[in-house]
């Protein structure tokens, strides 16, 4: 076990600490809080999602919150249908307003529960790899990649909000069921919602940690830093691209599903231009080179969000911005950065004192050797 990986798996299990002990503890685990906490919870995630594409294969994608917002709506159109299902031809209030007389086709799916569960991790992964291989088979990069998967989210948030009848239009979905699962019924203001909410995280960020130290992720972070190199050597770099785009659209998907549960309505904003910029921010605090601090960072500004507009109701949008800045001007590598410095220091430190304790005392100078 290297050096590098026992640091992973500390800071995994320092992780899991923070979520299963501290973060309930704070409020007596219990209380309405928990419902919040798990909101904080389902950022990190997504935050987490855009580390790995950003921080492992230097894809910069600013349309992270199209394929959160999927899995939201997902999420939604499940939970509209069985609220629906005393009504009219089982048609959604807000389709009755519009006049729709049957339910639209692609609707019909989410009747099910298992489908649900599936589209919201299959979909965005199959809008991704659609996306990321007409992209990177054509050696689109950096800035390009940015502006077409922001282009495509706000492409998509129009589509939802012009199509009232079908999505419910700039007002979202409300009105929802609660999630059975297997006969229970969760209830996102529990104490077992919110421990089931983290054992998602952390078997996700699990799954993404071993990307990351796999020969996989080896690749991934070389192609980072110079692809060219990594195609001379043989490697099909935008299958490599692809595949870690997939993976992270996913991670979005099932954030967004428990977004969705959380504050029970989905809405177009999920996929608006404020909230996909603020899970880049959110990355970049944490650190993107870790998935882990960038989880890590998606919940402590969010909460910082929360106490400071709290305290500071007129001024905690500025003073947070200023934290931001201060973050990318000091901590260009984020938070994970500052804490991989101390580490390298302690262990620089280490190795010198152990060559000296090594290395064997000198005998005294004769007198004819100081003659």
């Amino acid at each position: 076990m290297n050096r590098m990986f026992k640091f992973d798996c500390v800071g995994y299990l320092i992780f899991a600490l923070i979520v299963l002990v501290l973060m309930p503890a704070m409020v007596g685990f219990g209380g309405y809080e928990l419902n919040t906490y798990s909101r904080y919870l389902a950022l990190g995630m997504v935050a987490a999602a855009v580390a790995l594409s950003w921080g492992q294969a230097g894809i910069l994608n600013l349309g992270q919150a199209l394929t959160f917002g999927i899995g939201a709506y997902f999420t939604a159109m499940h939970l509209k249908l069985k609220a629906s299902a005393s009504l009219a031809g089982g048609l959604p209030d807000f389709m009755g307003w519009t006049n729709v007389e049957a339910l639209p086709w692609f609707w019909v799916p989410f009747h099910s529960l298992a489908f649900t569960l599936a589209a919201i991790i299959l979909v965005p992964a199959a809008l991704a790899g659609l996306l990321g291989a007409f992209m990177f088979r054509g050696r689109i990069t950096g800035v390009f990649v940015a502006i077409i998967t922001l282009s495509l989210m706000l492409a998509v948030q129009l589509w939802i909000i012009s199509e009232q009848g079908w999505t419910g239009g700039e007002n979202g979905l409300t009105g929802l069921a609660p999630l059975s699962i297997f006969g229970f019924s969760l209830d996102p203001y529990t104490v077992a919602f919110y421990y089931l909410t983290a054992g998602l995280l952390l078997f996700v960020l699990g799954l993404a940690l071993v990307i990351v130290k796999s020969k996989a992720g080896l690749v991934l972070r070389a192609i980072r830093e110079n692809p060219e190199r990594v195609r001379f050597f043989g490697y099909d770099v935008s299958r490599y691209e692809t595949i870690v785009f997939a993976v992270s659209a996913s991670m979005s998907g099932l954030a967004g599903m428990i977004y969705c549960l959380v504050l029970e309505f989905a809405s177009p904003t999920y996929m608006g231009l404020s909230l996909s910029l603020a899970m880049v921010i959110w990355a970049a605090v944490g650190g993107r080179e870790s998935v882990i601090a960038a989880a890590l960072g998606g919940i402590a500004v969010n909460m910082a969000e929360g106490k400071l507009s709290d305290l500071f109701f007129d001024q905690w949008t500025l003073m947070l911005g200023v934290i931001f800045i201060a973050v990318v001007l000091f901590l260009p590598r984020g938070i994970f950065g500052l804490i991989d410095q101390l580490r390298l220091r302690f262990h620089e430190r280490g190795s010198r004192e152990q060559r000296v304790d090594a290395e064997p005392l000198s005998p005294p100078k004769t007198t004819e050797q100081e003659g």
